[in-house]
């Protein structure tokens, strides 16, 4: 099914739920930017929305930090974030969330934000499994055992990850982009040359200049990555500004550098997980209740739907959301992923 879904990219906290306050939410520190232009050139300050305590637990090899908000006895909801992004990618998803009566959890995935590595031996891994299994494990100390999860590009990724291979622990999907599981196998392949350009910072990050360029510069550098990817959104400084804080941790940029460098085959993971990634190298199908979303303007490389359409056997949906809508959906249509989030829990 494919419904066609007008967004607007960008809702303000104030109007997104009437009636409720910040605190009210578990969200505060609200930001002042400088954004939409007035009539007479002039700019206007609007404010930016942000968490507001983030928590920590151990879970696995992780201190993992972590915004919640909503009742605790409410069904839970786990927001999963991509690269080059952070938990704020779900700061307007999160108050729609609450509204509904959900509990929603939101963590930073290993070498972001307050996310630390509780060894100084434990290596630096960002291959495919190893994020998953972070999130099981944030699952577990928690004492979560089932929830409605949603993420896009490397959540979107692990979201898969946890349906297919332990789908007991996931009552429902919503995944931007689709299927994104993949292998070191199917990455060999090499790709035609327009698809292969759009990968540029995959055989940039291959290299040791690119590493090096990347630790040097990663504020540019991601702030480019925003714009490719999402060449319709008109975020402002302030926005771009607080996700950016999440790249100074201090793990940043191994754990990237090592998940792209892993896709290619080029480093090898962690033997643990090994008996994992060859499960996900069969492809496996995914029979949660799912709903998957694609973004009219996405900039960065993604599947067709048409494509994966199968690997999904259980109830599912496809979204086209319309609107000069890129790559971080959950930010720039709020609503739309939101709504996606409500109506797949009524699905399960």
């Amino acid at each position: 099914m494919s419904d066609q879904i007008n967004s607007r990219r960008r809702r303000l906290l104030g109007t997104t739920i009437a009636g409720f306050s910040l605190l009210e939410l578990g969200l505060s520190g609200l930001a002042h930017a400088q954004s939409a232009e007035t009539t007479g050139g002039a700019k206007a300050a609007t404010r930016v929305p942000s968490f507001g305590t983030i928590r920590q637990i151990n879970a696995g090899t992780l201190s993992i930090g972590y915004a919640e908000a909503g009742p605790q006895n409410g069904p839970v909801v786990i927001l999963l974030h991509g690269w080059p992004y952070d938990i704020h990618a779900f700061a307007e998803v999160t108050p729609l969330l609450v509204a509904a009566g959900y509990r929603v959890i939101v963590p930073y995935l290993r070498g972001y934000g307050s996310t630390r590595f509780l060894s100084a031996d434990t290596p630096r891994n960002g291959q495919q499994a190893v994020v998953a299994v972070d999130i099981i494990a944030l699952m577990d100390a928690l004492k979560i055992d089932k929830a409605v999860l949603g993420g896009f590009d490397w959540g979107g990724r692990t979201v898969n990850i946890i349906a297919a291979l332990w789908p007991e622990r996931c009552k429902a999907m919503v995944s931007v982009s689709g299927y994104l599981i993949g292998s070191q196998e199917a990455n060999r392949a090499p790709l035609p040359p327009k698809a292969e350009l759009t990968w540029w910072y995959q055989f940039y990050f291959a290299t040791e200049r690119g590493q090096a360029g990347y630790d040097a510069n990663r504020h540019d550098f991601n702030k480019l990555i925003w714009h490719t990817a999402s060449p319709k959104w008109d975020f402002d400084d302030a926005t771009f500004e607080r996700s950016a804080q999440s790249f100074n941790n201090p793990d940043h940029v191994a754990v990237v550098i090592h998940n792209y460098r892993w896709r290619l085959g080029l480093v090898k993971g962690e033997p643990q997980y090994d008996e994992l990634e060859k499960r996900l190298a069969m492809a496996p199908t995914i029979g949660v209740p799912t709903i998957t979303l694609e973004g009219d303007a996405n900039g960065a490389a993604h599947p067709d739907p048409a494509a994966y359409a199968k690997k999904f056997t259980g109830k599912y949906q496809h979204r086209n959301i319309s609107g000069g809508i890129g790559h971080n959906l959950p930010q720039e249509a709020p609503k739309a992923f939101a709504d996606a989030i409500i109506d797949v829990a009524r699905l399960a």
